[in-house]
Formats: structure tokens, C-alpha cells, sequence
């Protein structure tokens, strides 16, 4: 049946787990990390102790994405926990994405395990909507090694939620006429775009499935919710009009990075190295978007958890990675009170931004094609070997990444990722 419009939602079945398990059978390993209670979580000694991804037998003890290792330890204290992998996961994202455009040129990414597809039109090329789901299941399996869920809908709303029926390796559909029977009956938490702090208060309306919600008055949701509840209504009924395609997605407003240090740092000279790893991350990021940045922010949050920022607008716009380092340096020796206060977290975030094809230029601060240049060939190296590939000689011993955060690698330390 060729229907007005068709979207595949195609989410990857507990995505870095089942990328380091793929790898690590590809490389030898006889445990597939899927079969057995495992995790993806960060190392608890440098703070970044919680639950990323868990496999299917981990679920049945109760883990639960986003809970501190501990507390799963707990719960199943045979729990394989395996360090992340981001370079070996942003290949994949990339194999993933190579095997979608074989069905359709209008590909979005949504997440790095998510994507959707617009198949109208594609019929008469790759046949039935829901064969052609079955088969780009099947393909991804057969040859990446993992498996997905593919939804299939009318728009991209209901072709998400429909990947959400069951799990994993599935294809399920979700169209208007089965919207009453597939969706309402689903806790209206599941909804999309109905979040943690939402939940309650549809909750307390008496709202407690999705179902409740279509059927909602609508004076009642916009005495409580404003605007926000005919919103959510809408979804419930299954209305969303958007477009897919990249083109299609919000404006950038501005490019961040931080990250929670294993140490206290209390010395302006390690201070300074991390906002450089910083920043040379959120300055790859914004030349690779093609855009320069006028508005610098720095945030810090001290050993007992009290945080502030600060910011500075620069004559003109940039995306010269010393330029910026050196304005967030600045900013931070204005906030920063000294050794006797004790620095956990970091941030950069870079905003007011422009295209770099067209950049106003200062006298205060000219234009130098030589760091132009420099950056531009780190870019190319960290690009193509890994952001750990050449550093700046001041990380040289130093026991802080030359690059952190973005899409990050473990900055502390470098661990194996080899059973």
C-alpha cells in the first residue's frame, strides 16, 4: 500500500554495548557482551562512574541507565563493566548512516544511534514500506553486526514511538488508524517529548495514559500547562508535520564543552591546561560547522559544588583556537579565588555566532593566516587519526588529554578496550 507519506525511525538496540561487543567479537573475543549482565559505564575513580548502556540481562536486575556503578554493583554484583569507546562508536554511527542513504538521499540524524529516513517516494524503487523496514533490519544485522529497531509512520512522531513497541531486531508500524489501539493505551510518560517533570503533572490531572491526554479538554491543559499542553495534546493524537533532512534542523545558538576533572585542581597552570583541551574541541567543532564565534563564556564549579560563570564579547568574530583560549583564560582568572579554592568542573561554550565565510574584521586584533592555517591542519590530523593523534607540547607529561569532551574519548587515563 503506497501511502501519502512514510518515515523510518531507526534507533541501534543499546547502541555502545552492542558496538563493543561487535568490535570486541571481531577481534577475537568469544563473550558476546550481549548475552550476559555487562554495562558501558565510565570509571568511578574519575567521577564518571555511571551507567551509559546495559545489556538485555542487565535490565532484569533493575540497572537502569544513568545510575552510578555502585548502586548497579549492587543489584548484580557479577556486572561486567567495560569502559566507552568513542571513536570506535562514531565509526559505526558512520557505517550506520553509509546503509541508510542506500534507501533513501533524506537521511537525518537524530542521535548517534538514531536517524530517520523519509521513504516516500522510494516505493517504486525499493518496494512496500514495511518489506523495505524488514529488509534494512535484516541488512544492518547481517552485515555491521548489530541489531536496530525500525518504525515505520506517517511522520517522524509516530515513527519513533512505533520503534519503542518492543525490543530489539523488530520493525513495527504505527498509523493513523492504529494510533487508538497501538499508542493510547502506552503510560503517558512514553510519549515523546513528554519528560521526567511533565509526567507528574499530567499525572495529577488524572492523565495517565497517552489515551488520556488525546481525550484531554483543552481548558483544562492550558490552564496547567499554557501553550505547552495543546502541544503535547496534538502529539498524543499523533500530529507532527516536520520535515527530515538536515537542513531541516533548529539553528545552532552556540557550541559548549565540559567536563568533571579527576583531580582538584588549585594551580592556575593546570587550570589553564584544561580549558586549552577544552576549547580546542569547542573550536574543531565550530570550523567544522563553518562558523566563527563573538561570545566566549567559562563556567567553573568548585570541591563543594558551587558554581558561577563568566563572559566576554570580543570585537569580532573567530574560531582561532589561541583567540578564544586566551579570552577564556581572562575570564577565568576573574572568577577563579585563588589555590584555597579547589576546581572540579570546567566549561567552555562559545555563542554569537556567524558564518566564518564572512567575518568582520578588528585593527585591535588583525587577521593571522599562519594560525589560520595551524588549525585548519590540526583539524585534518585529529580528524582522520583521533583528537589524541598530535597534541600541543604543554600536555606533554601533564596527565590531562590534549583534547577532551565533544564526542569524548576516556580522558582519565587511556584504558584498553579489550577483554
Amino acid at each position: 500500500m503506497v501511502r501519502e507519506r512514510t518515515v523510518f525511525h531507526v534507533d541501534v538496540n543499546s547502541a555502545y554495548l552492542s558496538w563493543e561487543a561487535v568490535w570486541r567479537l571481531q577481534h577475537g573475543s568469544t563473550l558476546d557482551l550481549r548475552t550476559i549482565p555487562s554495562v558501558v559505564g565510565g570509571d568511578a575513580e574519575s567521577r564518571h562512574g555511571i551507567v551509559l548502556t546495559k545489556s538485555i540481562p542487565a535490565k532484569k536486575f533493575g540497572i537502569q541507565t544513568g545510575e552510578v556503578l555502585w548502586q548497579a554493583r549492587q543489584k548484580c554484583p557479577n556486572l561486567v563493566v567495560v569502559p566507552p569507546n568513542y571513536s570506535l562508536y562514531m565509526m559505526c554511527h558512520q557505517a550506520l548512516l553509509d546503509l541508510l542513504h542506500d534507501f533513501s538521499p533524506n537521511v537525518q540524524v537524530f542521535s548517534i544511534d538514531e536517524a530517520f529516513i523519509e521513504y516516500t517516494g522510494s516505493e517504486s524503487v525499493q518496494g512496500d514500506a514495511v518489506a523495505a523496514a524488514y529488509r534494512l533490519k535484516d541488512r544492518i544485522r547481517n552485515e555491521l553486526g548489530f541489531t536496530v529497531n525500525v518504525g515505520v509512520g506517517p511522520n517522524k512522531l509516530l515513527a519513533k514511538m512505533a520503534g519503542e513497541f518492543s525490543k530489539p531486531d523488530k520493525v513495527h508500524t504505527c498509523w493513523p488508524e492504529e494510533i487508538a489501539s497501538k499508542m493510547w493505551p502506552l503510560p503517558v510518560g512514553e510519549l515523546f517529548g513528554v519528560g521526567r517533570a511533565t509526567t507528574p503533572k499530567l499525572q495529577r490531572l488524572n492523565i495517565m495514559t497517552i489515551g488520556d491526554l488525546a481525550n484531554a479538554p483543552d481548558e483544562m491543559l492550558a490552564r496547567h500547562l499554557k501553550s505547552y499542553g495543546a502541544l503535547l495534546k496534538a502529539s498524543a493524537q499523533g500530529q507532527e508535520f516536520s520535515d527530515v533532512g538536515p537542513d531541516f534542523r533548529p539553528p545552532m545558538k552556540g557550541i559548549g564543552n565540559s567536563s568533571t576533572i579527576p583531580f582538584d585542581c588549585d594551580t592556575l597552570q593546570e587550570a589553564k591546561l584544561v580549558l586549552l583541551s577544552l576549547t580546542e574541541m569547542v573550536c574543531m567543532r565550530l570550523r567544522q560547522t563553518g562558523l566563527c564565534a563573538r561570545l566566549v563564556s567559562v563556567s567553573i564549579r568548585n570541591s563543594s559544588m558551587n558554581g558561577r560563570g563568566h563572559q566576554h564579547r570580543m570585537d569580532a568574530a573567530t574560531d582561532n583556537t589561541f583567540r578564544i583560549y586566551e579570552t577564556a583564560c581572562r575570564l577565568f582568572g576573574e572568577m577563579w579565588q585563588g589555590p584555597s579554592e579547589k576546581i572540579r568542573n570546567f566549561g567552555v561554550r562559545v555563542s554569537d555566532l556567524s558564518l566564518a565565510d564572512f567575518m568582520q574584521m578588528s585593527i585591535l586584533q588583525p587577521y593571522d593566516e599562519r594560525k589560520k592555517r595551524l588549525d585548519d591542519t590540526l583539524d585534518r590530523i585529529r580528524f582522520r587519526y583521533g583528537t589524541q593523534s598530535v597534541q600541543r607540547a604543554a600536555f606533554l607529561a601533564s596527565g590531562i588529554a590534549p583534547v577532551m569532551g565533544g564526542v569524548p574519548e576516556e580522558n582519565f587515563p587511556v584504558m584498553s578496550n579489550i577483554v
